[in-house]
């Protein structure tokens, strides 16, 4: 049974710092490429950082590029989101995402193999 469990969120003003992790239970993990998601309130849900399975090569969205950094560790099956300089338009759940294909995690509307649960990002203006 595959599962991604994500915590680190919470309620931020504007201009802070929060750091999203994800802890996977995954056989082939380092198969599998990772990725983050959001989905604010009334809106579809869209991908904004993705890392490959060596960590080697990560991918941003425009809205959060040079603000938020993707990480991994594959010996503890875990991938990081570290944001910075937050804004009240990063609100939204944000959910880990597992995939073997890259176009899954950085493209929006894509089957998404696995899915974490989410958790809640607030951030206060």
């Amino acid at each position: 049974q595959v599962l991604l469990v994500e915590s680190g969120g919470g309620l931020v003003q504007a201009g802070g710092s929060l750091s999203l992790t994800c802890t996977a239970s995954i056989n082939d993990f380092t198969t599998y490429a990772l990725g983050w998601f959001r989905q604010a309130p009334g809106q579809e849900r869209e991908p904004v950082a993705a890392i490959t399975w060596s960590g080697s090569g990560t991918w941003y969205s425009n809205s959060v590029k040079g603000r938020f950094t993707v990480t991994r560790d594959n010996a503890k099956m875990t991938v990081y989101l570290q944001m910075n300089s937050l804004k009240a338009e990063d609100t939204g759940v944000y959910y880990c995402a597992a995939d073997k294909s890259w176009d899954d995690l950085v493209r929006p509307r894509q089957p998404v193999e696995y899915w974490g649960q989410g958790t809640q990002v607030t951030v206060a203006s």
